[in-house]
């Protein structure tokens, strides 16, 4: 067994896939239509097992929780092999870290925020 999908609640498709594509260079797995308006899209970064299943929300709860999945902290995490070129080419794409680098015992981190408000940490994994 594997994780295969998390979801994620986005107030629209085409803007996250834009986001996820243009801006953090993830590649667009599947989008199919399932009647109603509502879609199967899946999209994850290269080479990645574990996809986030872009969920619009639809009804007021779940308008409610966009961006506050993690309750305010970071719940997602974006592993690179070199954090510099990542963080480089995101900064260059416009995605807003909340701070600077940081160095800790499991590796190189810096927290950023998605368009609609979740938390993520950019880490590269200490060898």
């Amino acid at each position: 067994m594997h994780l295969s999908s998390i979801s994620l609640l986005v107030p629209d498709y085409d803007e996250a896939i834009r986001w996820f594509v243009e801006v953090l260079g993830f590649e667009l797995r599947e989008d199919a239509p399932l009647g109603g308006g509502k879609r199967w899209v899946r999209v994850a970064a290269p080479g990645a097992q574990t996809a986030l299943l872009i969920a619009r929300a639809t009804t007021d709860e779940q308008r409610a929780m966009v961006g506050r999945q993690g309750a305010g902290r970071v719940w997602l995490f974006l592993e690179t092999d070199d954090f510099a070129t990542s963080h480089a080419r995101m900064l260059r794409q416009g995605v807003r870290f909340l701070e600077d680098p940081r160095h800790e015992p499991y590796g190189t981190v810096a927290v950023f925020q998605d368009p609609w408000g979740n938390r993520w940490d950019l880490v590269q994994a200490s060898s």
